[in-house]
């Protein structure tokens, strides 16, 4: 079940990413301060909602949240930084734009890289317990999923509108017919060795 605070004694926002798993596109990542009166069986992790019921849930959380924001990290970051450091970052650009700051971040999952002198805590499938990570974690998916939409106008043959970047038989299959792109994460073995092809 999810409860609405950590600790309530501090102002605490939810951290959590989304496509740390994907072959293409920006890792995204948000976080979300919530008010005493939000009703905690408004979200859930977003992996247990449907598509409909994400969206329908980020405009609840967008209109009663304290303060939320999202942050993300290009595939070339990625590549660059690998996509550990990438995720952390996406987080720091997420609470970096909170108005107010929060004295508190409660992390999904078991490491973070601490954001200036901000206290953390790590908390594994912190997303199914606390309405803030929840929160977190349905507006860095929904934002993401936004993404993907748009760059799948410019990359059809990907069919980046359903699969959001992630390793599917299909998204596989046309990187082999079509090679990859600029939005693919050319530090993720894209396809088995041998086969791989730039084209863009």
């Amino acid at each position: 079940m999810v409860t609405l605070y950590f600790q309530e004694q501090f102002l605490e926002a939810g951290c959590d990413e989304a496509g740390r798993g994907c072959l293409a596109g920006p890792v995204f990542a948000a976080a979300v301060i919530l008010p005493v009166h939000f009703k905690p069986e408004w979200v859930n992790d977003s992996k247990l909602l449907s598509e409909k019921q994400r969206f329908e849930a980020r405009m609840i959380i967008e209109q009663e949240a304290v303060a939320w924001a999202v942050g993300m990290v290009s595939a070339a970051e990625i590549d660059e930084i690998n996509i550990l450091n990438a995720s952390f970052v996406a987080m720091h650009r997420a609470v970096e734009q909170l108005q107010p700051q929060p004295e508190l971040l409660i992390v999904d999952g078991n490491r973070f890289k601490p954001y200036k002198k901000l206290p953390h805590r790590c908390v594994i499938g912190g997303d199914a317990l606390y309405a803030s990570v929840s929160a977190a974690s349905i507006l860095a998916k929904t934002g993401r999923d936004d993404y993907m939409h748009q760059l799948h106008l410019e990359f059809p043959h990907y069919g980046w509108q359903h699969n959001k970047g992630y390793p599917t038989p299909e998204h596989r299959k046309a990187i082999a017919q079509y090679g990859s792109c600029r939005h693919h994460r050319q530090s993720f073995r894209l396809l088995p060795p041998g086969k791989q092809i730039n084209l863009f």
